[in-house]
């Protein structure tokens, strides 16, 4: 019942997702200006969302920086009624980005501590499933809103609601954990199998045997930077991707909103599969092929784009497969990062991610406005196919 807040909150940011870049060059914005404003907000929010990770767990106090960030969000996304200039709504954005991720690190330990490292990647997917329809649901919302041509202010006011709703729900169902221990337990019991698997090797050695495997630890360098990459490549991809579709292909509001919806769909099923233990049991082999086939749909995106009659057919089936993709991929990273990264420094995944998501959203923008949208989708192409790399060397 605690994630019910959650829900109303994905909503809401799930009709912002593609309402604000529409809105942006409404009121007189280019495409620059959406790349300016997103990584503006991102790099303002990186340092903070370490700090929200790290005060957490000192204090080990979590329920009050999640109704920080829902109770911020409704805030602020009511002053953006108040002003249609881009600069103001550039900083309101960046003020709003800051305060909205208090709620990442805390979720995240939450789950980890409720549950044990057996159960991470299921209650993960099961989280992130149910909230994904909350964002899927949102973006209906966006849909009916656009079709019956309700004001941006409406929409706007729509988002505050929907997180104050969610600031109310948190207030009665969200409870900080008795204990905290789950995350320090994890990292023992990888040290002690670490040096039980040196023991032995070293014992087989002692005896005259041959050893041909090998004993490494992970590359958590590589981790980190698969991460940032996959981060990057995704948003360099999909920031200015609402205005591809609005103005080089013409498609309605509404049209837009769907092909959202169906890519949200996809990520819904993608939770679904991520659940199943079959699949954890081969995480990592697993994690990598994603990231590689999500590089492929880019580079077959950027094909139906240039040469065929039913580009948005073709793109919304792409789309639905990179939703699918991207879900199995967010569970497993989020799974190894709470058992890679020190209790301490449960921010340090949101960091890393929003400094790759920072830098895409205004790369992508810039080469959409300044090189062609083609150029843009080839840079992401390209970038996830160094994250792939990066990945092999996290565990080959």
């Amino acid at each position: 019942m605690w994630r019910l807040g959650f829900f109303f909150h994905e909503m809401a940011f799930g009709l912002l997702s593609v309402f604000l870049p529409l809105y942006v060059v409404a009121i007189g914005g280019s495409l620059i200006d959406i790349g300016i404003m997103t990584s503006t907000a991102l790099f303002a929010a990186i340092p903070f969302a370490f700090f929200w990770g790290y005060i957490c767990d000192k204090t080990g106090r979590y329920k009050r920086y999640i109704l920080l960030s829902f109770a911020s969000s409704a805030v602020l996304l009511y002053t953006f009624t108040l002003s249609t200039g881009v600069g103001l709504l550039i900083i309101l954005y960046a003020v709003m980005s800051i305060l909205h991720v208090a709620h990442e690190a805390p979720k995240n330990v939450l789950i980890a501590e409720h549950y044990s490292r057996e159960e991470w990647e299921k209650s993960y997917a099961f989280y992130e499933g149910f909230t994904e329809v909350g964002w899927l649901i949102g973006l209906l919302l966006g849909s009916l809103v656009s079709t019956f041509g309700f004001e941006a202010n409406f929409t706007l006011l729509l988002c505050s609601g929907l997180n104050l709703l969610a600031f109310l729900l948190s207030l009665f169902l969200v409870a900080d954990p008795l204990l905290i221990f789950e995350r320090r337990l994890v990292g023992i019991e990888k040290t002690i199998d670490f040096t039980y698997r040196g023991v032995g090797v070293a014992s087989k050695i002692l005896d005259g045997l041959s050893f041909d495997g090998k004993l490494r630890r992970e590359n958590l360098y590589a981790f980190c930077c698969g991460l940032v990459l996959f981060s990057f490549a995704s948003s360099t991809f999909f920031t200015s991707l609402p205005i591809f579709f609005s103005k080089d292909l013409a498609l309605p509001t509404s049209m837009v909103f769907m092909i959202y919806v169906l890519n949200a769909g996809g990520g819904v099923a993608g939770y679904f599969l991520a659940s199943r233990r079959s699949l954890r049991l081969e995480e990592k082999t697993r994690m990598r092929r994603i990231v590689l086939f999500r590089s492929a749909l880019v580079f077959m995106f950027i094909v139906f784009a240039s040469v065929s009659s039913y580009t948005a057919l073709f793109a919304t089936a792409i789309l639905i497969l990179m939703g699918f993709a991207y879900a199995v991929y967010y569970i497993f990273t989020l799974s190894l990062s709470m058992e890679l990264i020190p209790a301490g420094k449960a921010g340090l995944f949101n960091v890393l991610v929003s400094i790759g998501a920072a830098c895409g959203s205004f790369l992508g923008p810039f080469f959409a406005q300044t090189l062609g949208f083609m150029y843009q989708f080839l840079t992401a192409g390209v970038i996830f196919c160094v994250a792939y790399v990066a990945f092999k060397i996290f565990s080959p």
